[in-house]
């Protein structure tokens, strides 16, 4: 019997955390490529990335700032890269997908519906801020809806899926997302092997504990069967617990400073130190890492060689 491999995805910056609260979050190209490519030698096969300004740090969907990394990242690393197409709340649809659309990767995120995405509790924490956003687009959030709707979707799946050859990481930030996945699924518009991420302790979304897991699991097996991969990514100090639960529940991983900024009980110092982390876990539950090669064998990608960077 082959013995199961874990698929450690990384999620290198994204858009929830800003500079003040790190010294050590990724902003720059140069910055976003090195942490990208340290992560993958670390173990991540799949880098899921998300740009920002150069400038000041706050989130961008411009492309031209993912080609100052992407090319980078691949020229140095086989891990497979998945973009976002989730961006931020403050994005509309047709900013979020140029970047992907022009990069084609063989893998890009799909938030699977509208939601509050409320990141608006960090501003409880007293800090001194670099830069007048980071305050402004937190607020912004306790009046912002994170907009995807079906037509959203269909048109996702259409121009990505169908038009560039790329599969998705499904994030799912609660049940009816399963059933919204689903929807798609019996539509003919995605098809096995699904790779879902469940998304937990996102004030908005599902809660960061044990049961909303398991239920979740339950759920996905009942409408998905053995036809999909399921993952799981959670909020701050709950990352690494949830995701050693989801490893022994048979499930792979994502860790990342887009997800937490802590190693531990001290700021992470790189992406990397979150890989090593969940990979020291793995291995003492006697669990193998994926490669990527072996990620784009389990998740059926269409390889490095297909995209357009």
């Amino acid at each position: 019997m082959a013995l199961r491999k874990v698929i450690i995805t990384c999620a290198v910056t994204g858009s929830v955390h800003t500079p003040s609260m790190s010294p050590h979050l990724p902003v720059t190209p140069d910055q976003i490529a090195a942490d990208a490519i340290a992560a993958a030698e670390a173990g991540a096969s799949i880098l899921h990335l998300h740009a920002r300004d150069p400038k000041d740090g706050r989130p961008t969907a411009d492309p031209e700032v993912f080609m100052q990394f992407l090319p980078r990242i691949k020229q140095a690393t086989d891990a497979v890269i998945n973009i976002t197409t989730g961006g931020s709340s403050l994005m509309t649809l047709d900013q979020r997908l140029a970047a992907p659309l022009r990069a084609e990767p063989e893998m890009c995120s799909l938030n699977m519906g509208s939601m509050n995405f409320a990141l608006f509790p960090m501003l409880d924490r007293p800090r001194e801020w670099q830069h007048e956003w980071e305050p402004k687009l937190l607020e912004a959030t306790r009046d912002t809806i994170f907009k995807n709707t079906f037509a959203d979707m269909e048109m996702v799946l259409e121009k990505l899926g169908r038009g560039c050859g790329t599969r998705f990481e499904f994030e799912c930030y609660d049940v009816g997302h399963l059933y919204s996945l689903a929807h798609f699924r019996d539509r003919g518009l995605v098809s096995g092997p699904l790779f879902i991420q469940f998304v937990l302790g996102i004030l908005g979304g599902i809660g960061a504990d044990p049961e909303n897991l398991v239920h979740m699991k339950r759920i996905a097996d009942k409408l998905f069967g053995d036809s999909y991969q399921f993952s799981v990514l959670a909020a701050g100090r709950h990352q690494m617990p949830m995701i050693s639960i989801a490893a022994a529940m048979g499930g792979n991983v994502r860790v990342g400073l887009e997800d937490s900024l802590y190693d531990g009980r001290q700021l992470a110092k790189s992406n990397a130190d979150q890989v090593r982390r969940i990979r020291g876990v793995l291995e003492g539950l006697s669990l193998d890492v994926a490669t990527p090669a072996e990620a784009r064998q389990m998740l059926a990608l269409k390889g490095g060689d297909r995209v357009a960077f």
